[in-house]
């Protein structure tokens, strides 16, 4: 799960520019300025390409916090 969330982290720094280490598990927009609607989908195509995965609509939609993001890419790494 660490590995998972060292990913992410890395997916927000090239998102938005912020170092890695700023973002833990309670981590959500509220937190980030730049985490609106367009760098929410900046983060998306970052998270897809690290990961190797495809987000549909409803997953993108449940991603409100980093939480919720590793529970959503736990789930995907394991269904392959």
């Amino acid at each position: 799960m660490n590995e998972i969330l060292t990913k992410i982290q890395g997916a927000f720094k090239e998102a938005f520019g912020i170092e890695a280490q700023e973002v833990t598990m309670e981590t959500a927009p509220a937190n980030i300025p730049a985490w609106d609607s367009m760098g929410h989908l900046s983060l998306a195509s970052n998270l897809e390409r690290i990961f190797g995965i495809s987000l549909d609509v409803d997953e993108l939609m449940e991603m409100e916090n980093v939480k919720a993001i590793v529970r959503i890419i736990h789930g995907k790494l394991n269904q392959a």
